[in-house]
């Protein structure tokens, strides 16, 4: 019995240990916690060590730009950002971020290669995709994705890296910026995609989750 009292005390010693450790913490409420630390012991439970996500639910974040994410996670962390999904996981968890924090979240995860979720299988619809990134939809006057998001769906610091991003979780976005005024700081987008069919979002998520086309 008293073996096993000794053990337990030793046991919870190292636990104890482990969570007071700074390169192993947890601690969204500790300034100290580095930033590549979060993103390795926290972000990547849902968006992936290298930060691509397992499920279509979550974005990819891997090659983001570090400008355009840092903006969206200042934008949770002021509860800004309305749509359900982030309201839901990213306000809590973003709450108290330090800048710098978030800064090294950024740094951290625009420097992770990207890689296509996979392919859709679907050449015709890869095919549409194509033609509205790179043309856009004249008839309903929708300039083409490539316009903002360059020639390569890279981004920039004011929109988003797309290529490779999930296509259900493309679709998702494009539904919030159609319908409804969750995340204010698209006006552009909410803009452009009013007019977006359902066929329309389809084929072009599909086309950036496989680009870059081959």
């Amino acid at each position: 019995m008293k073996f096993s009292h000794i053990f337990l005390a030793m046991t919870l010693g190292l636990v104890g240990a482990g969570c007071s450790n700074i390169e192993h913490s947890r601690d969204l409420a500790n300034p100290k916690v580095s930033g590549t630390t979060l993103a390795q012991q926290v972000c990547s439970l849902c968006h992936g060590i290298d930060g691509r996500a397992t499920n279509p639910n979550f974005p990819n974040l891997a090659a983001q730009q570090s400008t355009y994410f840092m903006a969206q996670m200042k934008e949770f962390r002021g509860h800004n950002r309305l749509d359900p999904a982030g309201f839901e996981y990213m306000w809590g968890l973003s709450r108290s971020l330090t800048d710098d924090q978030i800064k090294g979240l950024a740094d951290y995860f625009s420097a992770q290669a990207p890689a296509s979720p996979g392919r859709t299988n679907d050449p015709d619809l890869f095919a549409r995709g194509r033609v509205i990134f790179e043309k856009g939809v004249p008839e309903k006057n929708i300039p083409p994705c490539s316009v903002c998001h360059g020639p390569q769906a890279q981004g920039n610091e004011q929109f988003p890296r797309l290529a490779h991003q999930h296509a259900d979780y493309l679709v998702k976005q494009l539904k919030v910026f159609q319908r409804t005024d969750e995340r204010p700081e698209g006006s552009i987008m909410k803009t452009i995609a009013h007019d977006l069919t359902p066929r329309n979002m389809a084929d072009v998520a599909g086309y950036l989750q496989e680009f870059p086309a081959q």
